[in-house]
């Protein structure tokens, strides 16, 4: 499993390419020949960025629903809506596709933020937004998720 550390900022080029930072494509050489897969945040309007490692893991989860239970059919329609398979050029940089730049607003300025295993890639301004939204709640949050509970429990 990769453990990715850090936050980066970059731009966007006119076309959605993104140049990785130097720290960030040093965390990802062990994966990055085997590619990524981008997609949709669930939550936030941000997109996930997958090492294909990581994506297929996923997979193997969402595999085991039952597709005759209607709601799980459903997730998964979700949950792969505009996923796509992406690499970095030779220069380093990622391309993201059209439509997913405008799910998530992606213009010039944006924030490469590592979240455990995967990639969170955000416009800047709505990146600072829902780290302000969140930072209200984030002690109460915090004891509730990680409170508490055995270290076993979360593993």
């Amino acid at each position: 499993m990769t453990h990715l550390i850090g936050t980066y900022e970059c731009k966007a080029d006119a076309k959605g390419r993104l140049m990785f930072s130097s720290a960030l494509k040093k965390q990802l050489l062990p994966v990055v020949s085997d590619g990524f897969v981008i997609k949709r945040a669930v939550f936030q309007s941000c997109l996930e960025l997958y090492p294909m490692q990581e994506w297929n893991l996923m997979m193997e989860r969402i595999n085991k629903l039952n597709r005759f239970v209607k709601k799980n059919n459903d997730f998964i329609r979700r949950f792969t809506a505009g996923v796509k398979v992406v690499e970095l050029d030779v220069s380093g940089r990622l391309l993201i596709p059209k439509d997913l730049c405008q799910f998530a607003g992606i213009e010039k300025q944006v924030v490469l933020s590592s979240a455990v295993n995967i990639i969170e890639i955000w416009d800047k301004g709505r990146y600072e937004k829902a780290i302000d939204d969140a930072a209200v709640d984030f002690a109460e949050l915090a004891e509730e998720v990680m409170g508490n509970t055995d270290v076993d429990e979360l593993s």
